[in-house]
């Protein structure tokens, strides 16, 4: 299959809503996200790729990797000021506020703000007549089991569903439709959260469209066991019918970063049940996971791709992923199905870690670009595969680095690398040259001037920032995803510097 990526050169910027400025705690799809596309379009940009737009919770650091639902919107992301133009609050409720640093994300306080806004806003709201709310309601699959695992989950006092009443748990017909009945209203809160922010999101990806950016989204290949998506959908995950707990989870086997490998959790697909009526279900599932996420955005990375080829599967009851064994994936034939209800779709292939030579066959044949990152180019081995001088097909997306990398400053700087590899990144930058270049530029340098098809920066390698805006450390458990970028650092002199050198590696 062919390609989404063109002979036409184009580059992007990596930077997750809630990183971009604004006086609310925290960025959201409002008038900062308008801003920041006004942004990229003067910069030259094509390409604005950010991280899920989940639910977040603190209980998981806000990852947006950790989430309630694989479909809502997190209600962190509205925009107060949207709130204010629709007529469900005034001026003065959102502007008498607490101080938030322009800086880091406060997930506490910026949690209890925006849930008192969205509170007060829906006392208003449910006392209106919208059709357009009735219509969302009617058309969106999902959206009624979300609202009401939601309010199922307040009434058990925030417990996984697993340990709530066992008939709400498991999910009998009766029992869901006296709690439906018995919490009308507080269901009708999660409605119409979830309505305000496709709402919201719709008139951005308006916008984005009229600046010519498309929008990259992001998609975990695995949803958590404490979501509306497990619990609605049981049958497709294994799960034990008695104890209702995984039978086996997610990870990676060992590797050379980790002796025991990476224990993710996620309970895992059904894959290899050999029932017609899984496979189906699950077929039904993923179509409507994918139609969901490419009606919000235009690309989509596909985390963990090499799950699809095969998956590690560890027993449930281990402490680490050593234990565990290679399955087969659903391989072509699951994104032939998947292409003849939805028609080809735009993606992105993250194939990072061991990948086997079966998986790059499947993302060839899929024709889907995969990634090369520059922060993992240099061991000096000159055939290393994300050295830009072994790109040998150009459908491909070069990154400085990802989420889960340092900043390339704090990268360079910090003691994850010997003097040796310092030396060998020099070599290949030619500092030799022009030693008052900071090693920022000279990466972005590298990325745009490869042959990759699609160059993606993020913001604060653009920035030059260091460490200490790091935007996730996997394996850390708190203190991630926090980091924000002031409105100060988005001048008009950055945007047009940004656009010379798309234009210098003919990437407008």
């Amino acid at each position: 299959m062919q390609s989404f990526l063109t002979s036409n050169r184009a580059c992007g910027i990596l930077a997750h809503i809630s990183s971009l400025p604004g006086p609310y705690g925290i960025g959201d799809i409002g008038s900062v996200s308008f801003s920041f596309l006004d942004f990229l379009h003067r910069g030259g940009q094509k390409y604005w790729q950010i991280l899920p737009t989940v639910p977040t919770s603190l209980f998981f650091d806000s990852s947006p990797y950790m989430s309630s639902s694989a479909f809502a919107g997190s209600p962190l992301l509205i925009s107060p000021d949207s709130l204010v133009h629709m007529g469900l609050l005034k001026k003065n409720e959102i502007t008498a506020r607490h101080h938030f640093s322009p800086y880091i994300t406060d997930y506490k306080q910026v949690d209890k703000f925006k849930r008192g806004l969205l509170e007060r806003s829906y006392k208003v709201f449910s006392s209106t007549q919208d059709p357009l709310f009735h219509q969302f309601v009617k058309r969106t699959p999902w959206l009624k089991d979300y609202a009401l695992f939601m309010c199922l989950k307040e009434i058990h006092d925030n417990q996984p569903w697993t340990k709530w009443q066992d008939k709400l748990a498991r999910r009998e017909p009766s029992a869901l439709a006296n709690a439906e009945k018995k919490y009308r209203s507080r269901i009708g809160f999660y409605l119409f959260e979830q309505y305000v922010f496709f709402r919201q999101w719709a008139a951005l990806k308006k916008h984005a469209s009229s600046k010519g950016v498309s929008i990259i989204g992001d998609i975990p290949i695995y949803v958590a066991l404490d979501s509306a998506d497990v619990w609605a959908n049981q049958e497709i995950f294994e799960i034990d019918p008695e104890s209702l707990k995984p039978l086996r989870v997610s990870g990676v086997p060992p590797d050379y970063f980790s002796e025991t490998g990476q224990l993710w959790g996620n309970p895992l697909y059904r894959w290899n049940s050999g029932d017609p009526l899984i496979e189906d279900a699950l077929l039904s599932w993923w179509t409507r996971r994918f139609k969901a996420m490419f009606d919000l955005v235009d690309v989509a990375r596909v985390d963990h791709f090499r799950g699809f080829q095969a998956y590690w599967a560890v027993p449930a009851e281990e402490e680490t992923a050593l234990n565990g064994s290679w399955e087969p994936g659903p391989g072509p034939l699951f994104f032939e199905k998947i292409y003849k209800n939805l028609g080809e779709l735009r993606i992105i292939a993250e194939d990072l870690g061991e990948i086997s030579a079966e998986v790059i066959k499947l993302r060839d044949k899929l024709g889907f670009p995969g990634m090369k990152v520059l922060q993992f180019a240099f061991d000096n081995n000159p055939r290393n595969p994300f050295l830009p001088h072994n790109y040998t097909n150009p459908n491909c997306v070069v990154y400085t680095g990802t989420h889960d990398n340092d900043t390339t400053l704090g990268w360079f700087m910090s003691n994850q690398l010997n003097e040796e590899s310092r030396a060998t990144i020099k070599q290949f930058a030619n500092r030799e040259m022009h030693d008052a270049n900071p090693i920022h530029q000279d990466l972005i340098y590298l990325a745009l001037s490869s042959t990759a098809s699609l160059a993606v920066i993020p913001l604060q390698d653009l920035l030059g920032f260091g460490s200490d805006c790091r935007m996730n450390i996997p394996g850390v458990a708190e203190g991630n995803w926090r980091w924000r970028c002031a409105e100060e650092f988005l001048t008009d002199e950055l945007a047009d510097h940004l656009k010379e050198l798309t234009l210098r590696f003919g990437r407008c």
